[in-house]
């Protein structure tokens, strides 16, 4: 299995076996990240592996899932650093698919306080924690595979101004499976033949606590685009344009473009 067919493949897990996992798997997550290009090369990231089989270790703040390991990404909180985590974390879930290990995001990223001496050396260096992936062996080794994800149709989430190429609809479809906060889907698409303008659509309630993961939602679709035209052999570029606006789809706030080199 590689990185494309793990988006299809996985599953969001919330129930986990307490068993260690093999020390290449764990020493495997920082050079698999260290591979991966960042969406903002810029923003400087850490990340830190939480060990839990043994119960010595904790993680700051508010935990919604027991699961034997944690790996919690640190970042600068630079314009577009959440976007940046959601990306780089989105790319390890997979990976961690690839080697038949369950995932899960937790809901609560915000430590009430540093649990430890690294952190707090962390946190001293100017990083603050984005966002901690669970993961382990799942308890249930089937994860609903054969149950559809639960995502909003693509007619839904797209307007056609061209009719897209079918390797555009498959990076279109990696996109509508992207995992996102309480199955928010933000994303609308505007879809031509060469270019994809991609906006948020607004929450009812600008007080709505979705509103924090809003921006690593988008990281985290971002990486299946990226994902997919890898493995359809296309270039990508992602560019914001100034003064776009599409009155097809009011309420929206437009976030990026992709603009498609095949």
């Amino acid at each position: 299995m590689n990185l494309y067919e793990a988006i299809y493949a996985r599953r969001s897990v919330r129930n986990y076996r307490m068993e260690p996992l093999d020390d290449t798997i764990l020493k495997g997550i920082p050079d698999f990240l260290n591979e991966v290009e960042p969406l903002f090369p810029d923003i400087r990231t850490e990340i830190r592996i939480v060990n839990r089989c043994t119960e010595k270790e904790k993680i700051g703040g508010f935990c919604n899932v027991k699961a034997p390991y944690y790996v919690a990404l640190y970042s600068e909180s630079k314009e577009k650093s959440d976007m940046n985590a959601g990306f780089l974390m989105e790319q390890l879930s997979l990976y961690l698919e690839t080697r038949g290990i369950g995932s899960g995001w937790l809901e609560e990223r915000h430590p009430q306080k540093a649990s430890s001496q690294e952190e707090i050396m962390v946190e001293a260096e100017g990083l603050s924690l984005k966002i901690v992936l669970a993961f382990g062996f799942p308890k249930e080794t089937d994860r609903n595979r054969d149950r559809e994800p639960k995502r909003i149709a693509m007619d839904d989430l797209c307007v056609y101004k061209e009719q897209p190429k079918a390797w555009v609809k498959e990076m279109l479809e990696a996109a509508r499976l992207a995992p996102s906060s309480t199955n928010s889907q933000p994303w609308r698409f505007v879809v031509y033949e060469n270019r994809i303008h991609v906006f948020s659509k607004k929450p009812l309630d600008e007080k709505s606590l979705l509103n924090p993961f809003t921006e690593l939602n988008f990281g985290i679709m971002l990486a299946n685009v990226m994902v997919a035209a890898e493995e359809v052999w296309v270039d990508l570029d992602l560019i914001k344009l100034n003064n776009i606006t599409h009155k097809s789809i009011p309420n929206n706030q437009y976030v990026i473009s992709i603009l498609l080199k095949p």
